[in-house]
């Protein structure tokens, strides 16, 4: 941007804190055309001012020097197809983090800070460009894979919405594996007795909306594209159908984990041991016999977490199993009268309205409840169930007739890691590089192939033909802050394949997908990203007569926004981009960039610091912090005034994965003594969220420390943090072992060049 206006705000502090006045002319040495200060910049007066300036064609660019950027957003959003906005945070990262200024000392630390911010964040708007809408046709359509009860639910929303609906269903009728169940849980008050099982009413409202076509017998051959301009190929009985679709929905289901691998517990070993599932068969068949010699049994005995919870098995809890007893324990008491019923549990997990229902059963004349973990199962006729850790603490032997396992849940989900392997394996081949990595890429081809088949959505993306899945199957996706967001964009999963649920969970899930599928056409109508970078419009520049073809940028992406041509040149769909910057961060040639967010931008913000000769008083230090988890972090800990050494510079980043080592390595050969990495925790309990971005940044760090050390600059010169966005007291913490370090390996010994 050629004209740039700096507009300070000197309330909240910032004023009494630093010298304003004096700010004006570095303000102006960074390229500012125009400098105004205002005692309340986000109140309409202040606005205006802002305003006026760009209607008169005065400025392209606007720094507002004042408070977060995570604040205040309504009052600063300017037209972004007409002026660059970026936010200086004077107030969190100087006022309230920091003693005050004298005033006209310029070799004071807090006014250098304030000074070294404005300058920064100046010169990085110089550098930015204006984002261009896109103009892309878009399809409006909802395409729903799975007609269970979570895709008629999904089914129905998106058609209420205004919305064409595909739905497609691979069995001949709609439903699912519920459809057959007799009764329902119940789902509304008193909670406390079996309701109709509602399938039937919805298969009939789905067949009966015009804004629904139904493929029944059916799969998705292929699907091409990208959000709002998906390609979708379905083989049917009468040959393939291709049609348009603008978002997806997956509600594929779950079915039962296979019975036959707990032998221990009798299934397979004798008749008399069955499933939930086929209980269900039997009492919608209205009969309760045993499998063995077609008497009615005395005693059911009901074993929990059959499979669930168990490292052998499936060490997830799978949700729907105590309250499918209870249902079933119910249906027994009303249809067999007489019939006892047995349920050894570890925690009976009924939360909710459920508690209800629970009681209800509990109170019935015939039911037994008793804790315990079931060991195994003997005989054959009549069953011995072998108890331990039972709720009186000693084990005990149950007799029971007929024993139902309450297995736990698999997700009908593609094997997406095993076919993402074999994507790559063919891929080594057809490349036909050296003679021993395509023997090695054959073989790994072999050891896959029994995993070809499981495909669903037989996407033609570069990372594979369906959603990434996680290691029990379910597919990836942010499951702390977005969890209907897949890595594939505009493309939803929801009910039991999503994550382990009961079916009230799944039809609602199918209400929630349904709503995400139709933000996302009306997002892209705004030529507007969805998360975590909801609402940017500035897509990425690709600078390919400069590409190695080294698909990095492919590889790295999180989200399978980038294809590869024949010769590995990415091909960029701006549809599928969530803005993450990853692809960014991972170009070692630095071709790609983004309209408010590039190498040259950040890099210039590096080079606008002041660096002064003098270690022992003025070290600098650089903090790349992710505005998703420690941006928030530290503004938190400036409300709440904490501080820090002044020796610190922010530079906000998108995510730790979406910084390019050339960054640092500006830093370094500028004499900055150090870099700290701030951004997302990562592992079991937390996630980045854009997946995977501290952890690229983790292993690109490696690399980089490598090459420190063989220029002779210490290692620990540059540190990675991960930090929650609540735990805003560790930001002081944090950057004090950070400047206590960098007093141990004194100063960097470029400084001065």
């Amino acid at each position: 941007m050629d004209k740039v206006g700096v507009f300070l705000c000197t309330g909240c502090e910032i004023g009494e804190q630093i010298d304003c006045e004096a700010l004006e002319d570095v303000a102006k040495e960074s390229g500012a055309s125009s400098f105004q200060t205002h005692e309340c910049l986000c109140n309409p007066e202040g606005v205006a001012l802002i305003n006026k300036a760009i209607d008169d064609g005065e400025i392209d660019g606007v720094v507002v020097a004042a408070c977060s950027a995570r604040v205040k957003t309504d009052a600063f959003r300017f037209d972004p197809y007409k002026v660059v906005t970026q936010r200086c945070p004077l107030r969190e990262q100087v006022a309230w983090s920091h003693p005050a200024a004298e005033k006209g000392d310029e070799d004071d630390d807090t006014q250098q800070l304030a000074a070294d911010l404005i300058r920064m964040w100046t010169s990085r708007v110089t550098k930015e460009t204006l984002p261009k809408p896109l103009e892309e046709e878009l399809d409006r359509s909802v395409l729903v894979v799975g007609g269970g009860l979570t895709g008629l639910q999904a089914a129905i929303a998106s058609a209420g919405l205004g919305h064409d609906v595909k739905l497609v269903e691979k069995a001949d009728t709609l439903g699912g594996r519920l459809a057959a169940v007799k009764d329902f849980v119940p789902e509304v008050p008193p909670y406390d007795e079996l309701h109709e099982n509602p399938i039937p009413a919805l298969v009939k409202e789905v067949q009966g909306t015009d804004k629904i076509k139904v493929y029944t017998s059916s799969t998705v051959g292929e699907i091409k594209g990208q959000p709002g301009q998906f390609d979708v190929k379905v083989t049917t009985p009468g040959g393939e159908e291709s049609f348009k679709a603008g978002a997806i929905v997956q509600c594929t289901g779950a079915r039962p984990y296979d019975a036959t691998k707990l032998g221990h517990l009798g299934y397979g070993q004798s008749k008399n041991v069955i499933t939930t599932t086929e209980l269900d068969d039997m009492l919608t068949a209205g009969k309760l016999l045993r499998p063995s010699d077609d008497k009615a049994p005395k005693r059911v005995a009901f074993v929990q977490c059959a499979g669930s919870r168990d490292k052998e098995h499936l060490p997830y809890c799978s949700s729907e199993c105590c309250v499918n007893s209870l249902r079933q324990m119910a249906a027994i008491q009303r249809d067999f009268p007489g019939t006892e019923c047995a349920i050894i549990y570890r925690d009976l997990r009924a939360p909710g309205q459920y508690e209800h229902f629970y009681k209800a059963v509990q109170e019935m004349t015939g039911n037994l409840f008793t804790r315990g973990v079931v060991e195994k199962v003997e005989g054959d006729g009549k069953l011995q169930l072998l108890v331990k850790e039972s709720l009186l603490g000693d084990d005990l032997v149950l007799d029971a007739d007929l024993v139902v396992l309450a297995t736990g849940m698999v997700p009908n989900a593609a094997d997406g890691e095993a076919i993402r392997k074999l994507v790559d394996a063919h891929g080594r081949v057809e490349k036909n590089e050296s003679e021993t990595q395509v023997a090695a890429a054959k073989e790994e081809i072999e050891r896959l192939k029994e995993h070809e088949g499981t495909e669903i959505l037989n996407l033609v993306y570069r990372q594979g033909p369906d959603l990434p899945a996680l290691r029990y199957g379910f597919p990836d996706s942010h499951y702390i802050c977005f969890p209907y967001e897949t890595r594939r964009t505009g493309i939803y999963s929801a009910g039991s394949v999503r994550a382990p649920m009961d079916p009230a969970q799944s039809a609602e899930d199918g209400w929630g997908a349904a709503m995400k599928a139709v933000q996302v056409v009306d997002a892209l109508s705004r030529s507007e990203a969805v998360h975590p970078r909801s609402g940017d419009i500035g897509v990425a520049d690709f600078f390919l007569q400069r590409c190695t073809q080294c698909k990095r940028c492919t590889e790295e992406c999180p989200f399978g926004t980038i294809n590869e041509d024949a010769k590995g040149t990415p091909e960029y769909n701006s549809l599928r981009c969530r803005r993450c910057g990853i692809c960014l961060g991972a170009c070692p040639e630095r071709i790609i960039s983004f309209p408010d967010y590039s190498i040259e931008g950040i890099s210039s913000m590096v080079k606008e610091m002041t660096v002064p000769e003098d270690y022992e008083e003025k070290p600098r230090v650089i903090v790349l912090a992710c505005e998703n988890d420690a941006l928030p972090a530290l503004d938190e800990a400036a409300a709440n005034r904490l501080q820090w050494p002044p020796w610190f510079r922010v530079i906000p980043v998108r995510c730790l994965g979406a910084c390019n080592n050339i960054w640092i390595a500006d830093a370094m050969s500028r004499g900055i003594d150090g870099v700290l990495m701030m951004g997302c925790k990562h592992g079991d309990d937390y996630q980045c969220h854009y997946i995977k971005g501290s952890e690229l940044a983790e292993t690109r760090m490696e690399n980089l420390q490598e090459t420190l050390g063989r220029l002779s600059l210490e290692p620990e010169r540059i540190k990675i943090e991960t930090i929650a966005r609540n735990e805003y007291q560790r930001i002081p913490e944090i950057l004090n072992a950070f400047n206590e370090t960098m007093e141990e390996v004194g100063p960097n010994p470029m400084k001065g060049f």
